[in-house]
């Protein structure tokens, strides 16, 4: 029996600063984000990447990638996007480009990777908000006693 469609599998997604193709067409991922560490909030993100690798999987399938805030419901960012598997021993690559993300608050956000709207991975994101070392404190509403 042949199989005419295999739901993939998600190999690996990682959210990094970029992805680049070299000469001999292999690609290397720059920047791989862990913790997101800015020196403000709100704050935008020029550009995140999400790198996704699809295996063991047979036909045409729509993939989806959401950011999403720590109240768990708001959309921060999404993307879309086609690929195929011929083989289940073939693989597909998608980067996600994300622009111009805002970030309103520190806090723990989640990337979602769907496949036919089967999710796949959801794993989190942590904003943490590390003021600059010469940056001064907030100021306060009270004046300080002397």
């Amino acid at each position: 029996m042949n199989a005419t469609r295999i739901l993939p599998d998600l190999q690996c997604s990682l959210v990094c600063e970029e992805v680049r193709q070299e000469a001999n067409g292999n690609l290397f991922i720059i920047g791989v984000v862990n913790v997101l560490r800015v020196p403000q909030l709100p704050i935008v993100a020029g550009r995140i990447c999400i790198f996704n690798r699809w295996t063991a999987g047979i036909g045409q399938f729509n993939e989806s990638t959401r950011l999403i805030a720590p109240d768990q419901t708001t959309v921060v960012s999404k993307g879309e996007m086609k690929f195929e598997l011929r083989d289940p021993s073939h693989s597909a690559i998608g980067v996600l480009v994300f622009g111009n993300v805002k970030f309103e608050t520190a806090g723990t956000y989640y990337v979602e990777v769907t496949v036919e709207d089967v999710m796949k991975l959801r794993y989190p994101l942590i904003v943490a908000h590390v003021p600059l070392p010469n940056q001064p404190a907030p100021s306060s509403s009270q004046a300080p006693k002397e």
